[in-house]
């Protein structure tokens, strides 16, 4: 039997790692993607030694996914490779009035949350159809849910892109009577460095990495298409469906302004 491989990016901390240990568990061999190559290769020291499958094969791959001709490298390492499973991970925010955050930041934002994801969803999808068969797992949030998010507006606006597009996409291959599953993860706060690299601190307590991805790939392999991994999260995104489109984006506005202690 083909080996078979799953991809993840963003794949040195928090969700992607766990995502890593998981299926490294369930007989996939490994391509991480992230740009900390030092803990890239703890990582997959971790999972060799831990690893109770002979052929189990872990690859490291240190890539900054912002730009194009990264991704273009990045699909022309790998598509050679039996890949069954594509989690695109990567992945980070800012807090902040619009008016006062940083543009470039913003821009690398948009370069590895919407473009990065497309990009790499584009080509291996079109292999997946190709074979009939295929998992894509894109990870966004619950902030794709919402209609806006005040403060953290850029972020909002671009894991809506994340959880639209993913949605069409499904919709897509349903038609079309594809086996290739695609689907978004959509949690609430977890625990992991995105706080740092966003600054701010969640108002209300997160998650556990290893339960956000246990869960979302239980949910995967069912073939569920919005995922979210958190009974509160679950009822907020009921709520924001129905409830007066002004009011949730206020709500939203007021979540965020708290995690800097300002209201």
């Amino acid at each position: 039997m083909e080996k078979k491989w799953a991809l993840i990016t963003g794949a040195s901390s928090g969700i992607g790692r766990e995502f890593a240990r998981l299926l490294s568990a369930n007989d996939y061999s490994l391509i991480l993607v992230a740009r900390r190559l030092e803990r890239l290769e703890d990582l997959k020291e971790e999972l060799e030694y831990n690893s109770q499958d002979e052929d189990f094969e872990c690859r490291v791959i240190q890539k900054d996914l912002r730009g194009v001709y990264a991704l273009n490298e990045l699909y022309d390492e790998t598509k050679d490779l039996n890949i069954d499973i594509l989690i695109n991970n990567s992945g980070f925010g800012d807090h902040g009035e619009f008016v006062d955050t940083d543009l470039q930041k913003e821009m690398d934002m948009i370069d590895v949350n919407i473009k990065a994801m497309h990009v790499l969803t584009k080509k291996y999808l079109r292999d997946f159809v190709k074979k009939d068969s295929g998992y894509i797992l894109n990870v966004s949030s619950s902030a794709g849910l919402m209609p806006a998010g005040p403060y953290m507006a850029t972020y909002y606006a671009s894991k809506a892109y994340s959880t639209s597009l993913t949605s069409g996409i499904a919709a897509e291959l349903r038609k079309r009577k594809s086996n290739v599953y695609i689907g978004a993860l959509c949690p609430g706060p977890v625990d992991t460095e995105f706080n740092d690299v966003a600054n701010c601190k969640f108002s209300i307590g997160g998650i556990s990495p290893r339960f956000c991805a246990k869960y979302a790939l239980e949910k995967m392999f069912s073939r569920k298409e919005i995922i979210i991994p958190s009974v509160k999260m679950q009822i907020a995104a009921k709520v924001g469906k129905v409830a007066p489109r002004k009011l949730v984006i206020d709500i939203c506005g007021r979540q965020q302004k708290r995690k800097n202690g300002e209201v």
